[in-house]
Order: C-alpha cells, then structure tokens, then sequence
C-alpha cells in the first residue's frame, strides 16, 4: 500500500463502517486529488454486449448506491462502475449497526437491506451526467414492502434504460427477506420474461439495446445454478454476475465481528465464488457474458476470475482494506501481464483453469 492509501485506511477506520463509506462518497464527491496514474493498454480492452470496455476490472454495485460519483469512480482506474441497487421507492434498509468489519480476514459482514434515496433522485444524478461517457451500469431491486416485486424491476428497466449502460437485476442479496426466492426457477422464468419484455419495449423507443445481466448468489447448489442457465439461456437475457455475498461462513481469523448476521464479501468469498462462476462458465457455454465478483484484491486474482470463465471482473471490499489506489494498481498488474506474456487479449486465457475450478464442490 501506498503511504497515501495507509494514511487514507487509518484515518477511515477511526470511524464507524458506515460512516466511513459516506466520507469516502463525499471525498470523491469533492473531487479529492485521486492516486496514481492509470495504465492504459489495448491489450485490456474488451468488446462484450456491445459495448467497449477500456479494461475489465468494474466496481461492484453496492458502493455507489445513489449514482453520486461514477465518473469520480471510473478516474480511479475502473474499466466501468456499476451504481445501485436502486430501488422504486426510497428506503432505509435494516437498523444500525449493518456493516461489520473483519479485519483479519480483509472482509466484510453487511446487512444494508437495499438502503437508497429510491429511482427519482438516481435518475436526476444519471441524467446530469448524460454524454459524459464511460461505461455506467445500473443494478436494480425491488422495496422490501412491495405488493409486486417483479413490476420493481420492470419500473427499473423502464426508468433507467435510457442512461444505462447496461442494467443488472439483482435478485440475490441476502439482505431483504424472500428476495432470493426468485430465483427458484418458476419465479425466475416470470421475472426474466417480465424484464426481458419491458427492455425490449425500451429498444423500441430508443433505437439502442441496453443489455441485461442477472446477479446470483453464491449459495446455490448444482441443481439451482442448471435452471438458472436454463432460463437466462432461454429468455435470452445478456449476461450473469456471479456472485453477490455470502451467508456461509468459512473459516476466518477476525475473532470480533464473524457471529454478525449477513452477507460476507472480500477475500474470503474467492475460492466459494470463483467455483460458482466456473460452474456457470460450463452450464451456459463460451458465448455468454459473465462478470466475475467476490474476493478479487490484486491483478492476479483478477486473472485467476478470468481463467476461471468471467469476461470482465468487480470488487468493491477490498479497496476497504487497499485504498483508492488499487484500481489502478490492479490494472497495471494486468497490462504488465499481457505485454510479459504477449497476449493480446486477456480472452486468449480466459477458460485456461475452467476445469480446475468447475470440477470443485461448492462450499
């Protein structure tokens, strides 16, 4: 870590893990000096979903809400920055304290449960940034009291196709209870039938596609993750993330903290969601998107998601524990990778250790 990440972690941690998330939206908000120079190479770009990734590496949905600081986001080096989860209505998620901190293990427990400022004020923010360009997904979900969850989702195609990116539609947080009941396959098929209509109507009106990734969860059983490649492969959605959080609880060192209820992100989640991703990879073939997500903290475990079967990866935790500089620190580690190996394109090695990581039991 650099002395400006070192300084930036310990004043950070003083506070509370909540408030010190607002700081760091509110640092980028006032354009704080940003670290480090950006590496750019073409040997990162990729072409997916129509769409022209300066690099792979993206930051997860979650950090970025309320759709304040994308652009301040993509400076940091990200490829492209996913905001959300947005829901229609605004919402105060669960009561405090919900985020914990396991230090030992650079992870984190969460139980936000969706809290946002809802659709209206995401959607100004979006629309204030129009012809900015850089790549900007919106994650979507659905309120916690809604009488229709599935028309939350439908309202969130509606809303944001026309400033998206691309969109993702997250049914596998932990954190809102029943949600990740939709994706059993019957409530799946009704969802991505739903979404897939209202975002076609969408293309109709804009004269442009907006691709639609499904995000899933790493608790999922074998049998759970061949509907699921069934119904995305038959709906003909874009893209799967894989994965969001986890309610397991592998080994861990932080003594404080590991009882606390809910989703556990950062280097823990690697090995439980790079098999899931693997497992995905072999389910739904070579042509379908994936994005890689859980415990990527360095170029190299970046690589290791991409050798595994993802096309782009995210993280979000560890840039908790490696400070604003890691972005481009990731993406210097992979374009030194591909000019020491002269690759051309990060998707000549992508698949190369499919086998290895599919062939594992999840969990």
């Amino acid at each position: 870590m650099s002395l400006f990440d070192t300084l930036g972690r310990n004043l950070l941690f003083t506070f509370d893990p909540e408030t010190a998330h607002g700081l760091s939206i509110r640092a980028l908000k006032c354009g704080i000096p940003l670290p480090g120079r950006t590496v750019s190479s073409p040997r990162l770009r990729v072409s997916l979903c129509g769409l022209d990734f300066p690099n792979p590496l993206g930051m997860a949905a979650g950090y970025d809400k309320n759709a304040e600081v994308p652009d301040a986001l993509l400076r940091l080096g990200f490829g492209f920055a996913e905001v959300g989860t947005v829901t229609p209505l605004p919402q105060s998620g669960n009561p405090k304290p919900r985020i914990f901190r396991l230090t030992e293990d650079e992870a984190v427990i969460n139980r936000l449960g969706f809290n946002n400022e809802g659709h209206e004020r995401c959607e100004q923010r979006l629309a204030a940034r129009a012809g900015r360009g850089g790549i900007v997904g919106v994650n979507i979900g659905a309120n916690k009291d809604s009488a229709d969850r599935i028309g939350d989702y439908e309202l969130g195609v509606k809303r944001f196709a026309r400033y998206a990116s691309y969109l993702t539609v997250n049914i596998s947080s932990p954190n809102t209870p029943g949600l990740r009941n939709m994706q059993a396959r019957e409530s799946l098929a009704e969802l991505l039938s739903r979404v897939v209509t209202a975002r076609d109507a969408e293309t109709q009106r804009l004269g442009r596609k907006v691709p639609l990734f499904l995000k899933i969860a790493p608790d999922l059983h074998e049998a759970d993750l061949e509907d699921i490649a069934a119904e995305v492969t038959e709906k003909a959605i874009e893209g799967v993330i894989v994965s969001n959080t986890t309610i397991a609880r592998p080994a861990l060192a932080s003594t404080e903290n590991k009882g606390e209820s809910g989703g556990l992100s950062g280097k823990p989640l690697f090995e439980r969601s790079t098999i899931v991703l693997a497992k995905m990879r072999r389910l739904l073939g070579p042509d379908f998107a994936i994005i890689g997500v859980g415990g990527v903290n360095s170029a190299e475990t970046a690589l290791e998601k991409i050798r595994a079967g993802a096309d782009l990866v995210q993280l979000y935790t560890s840039m908790v524990y490696a400070g604003p500089a890691l972005p481009a620190r990731v993406v210097a580690g992979m374009a030194s990778f591909v000019e020491s190996q002269n690759i051309s394109s990060l998707r000549e090695i992508r698949d190369s250790r499919l086998a290895d990581w599919a062939d594992r039991p999840i969990g």
